[in-house]
Formats: structure tokens, C-alpha cells, sequence
């Protein structure tokens, strides 16, 4: 037991953006399908009950094994999953919406000023310091284009400017980071493995940037149209790279799957309920099927390594 909350890795965290995610992913469909499947508000549930867990698991470590968090927070790569937290909360507002809007506009408000304070230390700390083009990899979009989640729920809680700014800062690093990371995995050696879902992060910045640019103005334009076929046209480049990640053995890092195909669902289904166009609803049901297969099995692998002991800090 203390083994395994020393080594308990704040990358599952990841774990409630995917089941909250794919709840989200149900409430819109069935809102925009007309529906009563009845399955986003039981996953908003466990979605919950995940993150009280793994939250309190996480301040036992940060109590009991301080250095050990301070060492996860410095490292280059684990350090980009502790934003997972406030983007958790984020997650949860957008979810808890349709139910109880009081609880949503709290959890928004502290994800939002808990994201931007871990946005504003996470790139100072990459002005101040070294780093080598090798340690970069999708996951550090995490922490600056987290931003673009935030105006999802925000057109509601608060002013449009302030959603605007979170808007343009996680649309501005994308590009960037974008750029730095493609190049590292073109001209570097490849992802090790267990880093290798990562890849699936790609999706997320265009997907969920459609859902808050479409937000912000009510209206899917050609630069919404832009966002959405970016993201499509990722999620057809991995598919079509699937051998290199089912043959990978299970890692923490596996949640990467699930957060950024929900969304890119959930940016199709919008995109149907706007448009109309019938294309679109195949790809959001197909995209909605995918994304279930997806996050049951990354939870059902979770599952079973926690019971074998075999899911560590080491995994990231």
C-alpha cells in the first residue's frame, strides 16, 4: 500500500478527462439525436467517483511523500499531466451543466484559475530552463491548450472577452507546440512506447477548438470548418498507424486515447446538430462507437493492473 502510493502517477488523472469526456460525448448525442440511452449520466457519475478517488490518493502522496511530487512536477514529461487536474474540473462543469448549474459554475471557476496558474509556471519553466528537442511530446500540449476547454462552459459563467482570452492562448501555443513537436518526431528518434498514445493528443487542439470557437460565436464559418477537418484528418492518420499501437504494452499512458477522441466526437456531433449534414451524423455514430470501445477497454486495462499492482509513476 505505501509502495503504491509513492509511485501513484498524477497521469491518471487522465482517466477522468476520458470517462467525462465520453459522458459528455452521450449527453450531446443523445441530446442532438433525440435520445434516451440513458448512459452520459451514470459515466458523469463514475467520472466523479474516479476523481474523488484519485484526488485523494494524490494528497495522501503529496503529504506523505512530498519529494517525490516536487520530482514528478520537475520532470519534463510528467509534469505536463498535473494541468489533467483542472482540465478534470473543467470536464466535470461541462458534464454537470444539464443537471445542476450551481455546482457547474464552481467547478468551472476553480478549473479555470487553477489551469492558468499551472499554464503561467509550466512556460515560464520552459523560458527559464533548458530543455532538449527529444523530451518534447504531445503531451505538452496539455497544459497551455487545456486553455481552449475553458470557454466551453465559460459563454456561461463568465464575460466573452475572458473566454476569448483563454481561447487565443491555447489556439496560439497550439500552433507553436505543434511545430516544435512534429519536428522532434520527424527528425528524432521515435516515441518510446510507453509515451507513444500521446500521439492520440494530436487530435484534441483542432476538436476541441471547433467546440469552443463555435461556442464563442454560435455559428460554424470556415475557420470552425478548418478546425473540424484538421481533426478528422488526424483521427484518420492514426487509425491508419493502429498496428503501431496495439501491439505497445499497457502503460498509464494509454488514457491519451480517450480524452482527445471524445472530443473530436463531441466536435462532430456538433457539427451535425449545426449543419445538418448527414455525413457528419455517420461520423459522429461511428466516432461514438470507436470512442466507447476505446475508453471501456483503457478502464477495464486500468483496472485489471491496479489489481496486479503493476501501475506506477514509472509508467510515464
Amino acid at each position: 500500500m505505501e509502495k503504491g502510493i509513492r509511485d501513484f502517477p498524477v497521469g491518471l488523472f487522465a482517466s477522468v478527462m476520458g470517462l467525462c469526456g465520453l459522458s459528455i460525448a452521450y449527453q450531446r448525442y443523445e441530446e442532438v439525436f433525440h435520445l434516451k440511452l440513458g448512459i452520459g449520466f451514470p459515466l458523469l457519475l463514475l467520472a466523479y467517483v474516479v476523481f474523488i478517488l484519485i484526488t485523494a490518493a494524490y494528497l495522501l502522496k503529496v503529504v506523505k511523500y512530498f519529494p517525490d511530487v516536487v520530482s514528478e512536477f520537475n520532470h519534463p514529461v510528467k509534469a505536463n499531466f498535473f494541468p489533467a487536474f483542472s482540465i478534470s474540473l473543467l470536464l466535470l462543469s461541462i458534464g454537470t451543466m444539464n443537471f445542476q448549474q450551481t455546482a457547474a459554475h464552481y467547478l468551472w471557476l476553480l478549473g479555470a484559475i487553477v489551469h492558468i496558474l499551472f499554464t503561467i509556471v509550466i512556460i515560464s519553466r520552459w523560458i527559464n530552463n533548458k530543455y532538449e528537442l527529444v523530451q518534447s511530446n504531445p503531451a505538452w500540449f496539455i497544459p497551455v491548450v487545456g486553455n481552449l476547454i475553458v470557454p466551453i462552459a465559460g459563454v456561461s459563467f463568465a464575460h466573452h472577452e475572458i473566454c476569448w482570452f483563454f481561447f487565443s492562448l491555447g489556439l496560439f501555443f497550439w500552433i507553436i507546440l505543434f511545430t516544435v513537436i512534429f519536428n522532434r518526431i520527424i527528425f528524432n528518434d521515435q516515441l518510446p512506447q510507453q509515451i507513444l498514445p500521446t500521439l492520440f493528443i494530436l487530435i484534441a487542439p483542432p476538436a476541441v477548438a471547433f467546440i469552443s470557437y463555435t461556442k464563442l460565436t454560435g455559428q460554424i464559418d470556415s475557420f470552425a470548418r478548418v478546425l473540424l477537418y484538421v481533426a478528422w484528418f488526424f483521427v484518420i492518420l492514426l487509425l491508419s498507424m493502429a498496428r503501431n499501437f496495439v501491439k505497445i504494452n499497457f502503460f498509464v499512458s494509454w488514457w491519451a486515447y480517450t480524452f482527445p477522441l471524445c472530443a473530436v466526437t463531441i466536435a462532430s456531433t456538433l457539427a451535425y446538430k449545426m449543419l445538418k449534414v448527414q455525413m457528419f451524423g455517420w461520423v459522429a455514430t461511428g466516432l461514438l462507437a470507436l470512442t466507447s470501445l476505446v475508453v471501456f477497454t483503457v478502464l477495464f486495462r486500468t483496472l485489471s493492473a491496479f489489481k496486479e499492482n503493476k501501475v506506477c509513476v514509472r509508467d510515464m
